[in-house]
């Protein structure tokens, strides 16, 4: 039973079901920009409802609804997640400096060591 509990009581867990959560509530609103963007299409289009956009008499309002919703999530989730977290990383957690690679530093030290066994 402790391995179950230390397995739900994890951090990335915890992090997991907060960010499916929020996700969802996000998408709700995605979704709501997202029909009122294709909205403004269809009457630039010149049709009164989003259900009457047709080219050669078939319906394009499913595929430019679907268009529209991944365009502004994917932006939404470069500019607001991966953005931030990329900057964020770079101030806290610098890139360490490249150090000797370390089968040259091996070799060195192999290296080292014969020449100071010789006689």
């Amino acid at each position: 039973m402790s391995g179950f509990k230390k397995f739900l009581l994890q951090g990335n867990l915890v992090d997991l079901a907060v960010a499916f959560i929020i996700g969802t509530a996000f998408a709700a609103v995605v979704k709501t920009f997202t029909d009122m963007l294709v909205a403004f299409v269809a009457k630039a289009g010149g049709a009164k409802e989003v259900g009457k956009i047709l080219i050669a008499k078939v319906d394009v309002a499913p595929f430019i609804n679907a268009t529209i919703a991944f365009v502004v999530m994917a932006a939404v989730v470069y500019f607001f997640v991966v953005v931030p977290y990329t900057k964020a990383k770079e101030r806290f957690f610098p890139d360490a400096p490249e150090g000797p690679d370390e089968q040259l530093q091996l070799l060195t030290e192999i290296r080292d060591a014969l020449t100071v066994s010789r006689p």
